[in-house]
This record gives structure tokens, C-alpha cells and sequence, in this order.
């Protein structure tokens, strides 16, 4: 190559002529020519040409592709020291808020993950809450119950009234001649709600006098209703019409004879169930109590109240 002179090197320099390859020994030649300088004189020199030769053509393609990679892999995001990083710090480690970036997307993308495959967060808490509120409830239900089994109402029977009581011969269903007694009679108890924030609802099983294994009488009682901590006396009618005695009717009236009926001896039962609404339908404890009282019923003492107070058996 010949040396060039300033103007030719610098109508050379920027147009880069196309590189034409020559055979050398059978094999392609490429030239690069590319300008430099001269540092020995100080001034500007003729552009030496440096002749690169390669083995095949397409190895400079390949060579620039790799080579243009790098540099895009590593000119995409330059650090230099000392400059400030994304969170405002200086001197922070180079690629640190990209770390931070990273993490950041990794978290949302566990988020929309969660999202899809389980409960949003939104359920989980509403869950949460009706859980919570759900445990709370049933706590408070439970202390309120406890609290009401302690108060439990008090039943006395006081005394029952016998108004009349006949024995006297007639035919059952059957016509088969047989004693019949009839027996009219009035019961007296005190009911009492000790509860201090309930009230009570009672029924009662029927009344029924009984005379060795014969019912004699029976009465039903009137539902009621009674408020906390109040109490009332109740009256309960019972009474039988021509009972067939059968095989009792002479023990009843063995007495007879002699122009008095003797005193006869009789059971009275019944059982009386209350029921407290202390939170509405959810909270509602039942009490019941088996009442089971002797009575001996004086013909001589008809229309007079007789005392059970110290008779009856409270179950």
C-alpha cells in the first residue's frame, strides 16, 4: 500500500469503501482499513491499513454478531461509581435496585398466583371475621346458658280441695255392673321464676288422683306464661265422672256400713315442664320437675282445703 496524502486520508476516513477480498494462496483475503495516528511526529500521518486475514467469510459475520450481543448485554443498563442508585442512596452496590425491582415482581407474581389458584384476601378476611364472630357468639350463648340452669323455678303444691266424692253402683261401657266413683277436687301450687333476665313458659303433664292402680280423677293444666323473677298461684280442677271401680269398688266402701265412708288414701301426680327463651331460639333451657304427692281424702272433710306441704315429693 502507498501512503496517502492529509487530503486523501481524509476523504477516505468517513466514506469506509467496501473491503474487496483478493486470493492469496487459493484462500479469500479481507483488508480492514481503518485510520490512525502517529504518535512519534505529532502530526497527522497517513492512514495505515491493517490487513486482517480471515479463513473463511463467514466468520467476521459471526465474530461481530457475538461481539454486538455482549456489548448490548452489558451497555443496557451502565453503574458507575458513585452515582445514585434507585432508592436515592449514594454508594449503594451497583444492580441493587434492580434486585429490589426483581423481588418486588417475584411478590406480585405469588400474589396473582395465590389470587388464582385459593381465596382472594378479601374472603380470607371476611372468613376471618365471621369466624371470630362466630366463636364470640356461641361464648356469650354458652355463659347465658350456664347462668340460666342455676335458676331454676320453684313448684310447691299447697293443698287440694275434694268438693265431692261419690261411690255408687252402675254399668261401664261394656254393661258390666260395676261401683262407679265420682270425684270433683281442686289443686293449689306456687309457681315461682327465679330467672332475672328470662321468663318462662310452662306446661304441665295432666293432673291425676289414683287410688291403689285405678285412676280416679284427672285435670289439665293452663299454659302460662310467667316473667322473671315473679310468682303466682295456680288452680288446676280435677275431677272424674263414674269411673269404673271393678274390683275397688268394696275397699272404697268398706266403711260404709256403718254410715261413714272411710278415709281413703290417694297418689297425686304430675310432671310440669318450663321452658326459658333467654336468647330467642338459640338459647332455650328446659326445666322439668316430677311432683308426686299423698293424699288421704276425708269424706268428713269435704270443701276444705287439705295440706300438702309436707306430703309431696319433688322430683
Amino acid at each position: 500500500m502507498h501512503a496517502k496524502t492529509d487530503s486523501e486520508v481524509t476523504s477516505l476516513a468517513p466514506s469506509s469503501p467496501p473491503r474487496s477480498p483478493t486470493s492469496r494462496g487459493g484462500r479469500a483475503v479481507y483488508y480492514v482499513q481503518s485510520p490512525s495516528r502517529d504518535s512519534h511526529d505529532g502530526e497527522k500521518t497517513a492512514t495505515s491499513v491493517h490487513s486482517t486475514p480471515a479463513l473463511s467469510p463467514m466468520g467476521s459475520p459471526r465474530h461481530s454478531v457475538g461481539r454486538d450481543s455482549s456489548s448490548s448485554r452489558f451497555s443496557g443498563h451502565p453503574k458507575r461509581k458513585g452515582d445514585k442508585s434507585s432508592s436515592g442512596r449514594k454508594g449503594a452496590p451497583a444492580g441493587k435496585g434492580w434486585q429490589e425491582i426483581g423481588v418486588i415482581e417475584e411478590e406480585g407474581l405469588l400474589d396473582d398466583e395465590d389470587e388464582r389458584r385459593g381465596i382472594p384476601k378479601r374472603c380470607k378476611y371476611f372468613l376471618i371475621f365471621v369466624l371470630g364472630f362466630v366463636v364470640l357468639f356461641s361464648f356469650f350463648a354458652l355463659v347465658l346458658w350456664g347462668a340460666s340452669r342455676s335458676q331454676k323455678p320453684q313448684i310447691v303444691v299447697k293443698s287440694i280441695t275434694f268438693e265431692n266424692f261419690i261411690i255408687q253402683a252402675g254399668t261401664d261401657a261394656s254393661l258390666v255392673p260395676t261401683d262407679m266413683a265420682t270425684t270433683n277436687s281442686t289443686v293449689k301450687l306456687t309457681y315461682r321464676n327465679t330467672g332475672t333476665f328470662f321468663g318462662i313458659h310452662v306446661t304441665a303433664d295432666p293432673f291425676t288422683l289414683s287410688y291403689s292402680q285405678l285412676t280416679l280423677a284427672s285435670g289439665d293444666l293452663n299454659k302460662f306464661y310467667q316473667a322473671r323473677s315473679s310468682r303466682r298461684t295456680v288452680s288446676v280442677g280435677v275431677a272424674g265422672n263414674k269411673v269404673p271401680l271393678y274390683g275397688g269398688g268394696p275397699t272404697l266402701t268398706a266403711g260404709k256400713g256403718s254410715g261413714s265412708m272411710a278415709p281413703v288414701p290417694m297418689i297425686l301426680r304430675t310432671t310440669v315442664h318450663s321452658r326459658a327463651y333467654v336468647l330467642g331460639a338459640l338459647v332455650k333451657p328446659k326445666f322439668t320437675r316430677a311432683i308426686e304427692c299423698k293424699v288421704l281424702m276425708n269424706p268428713a272433710k269435704l270443701n276444705k282445703p287439705i295440706s300438702l306441704d309436707k306430703s309431696c315429693i319433688y322430683l
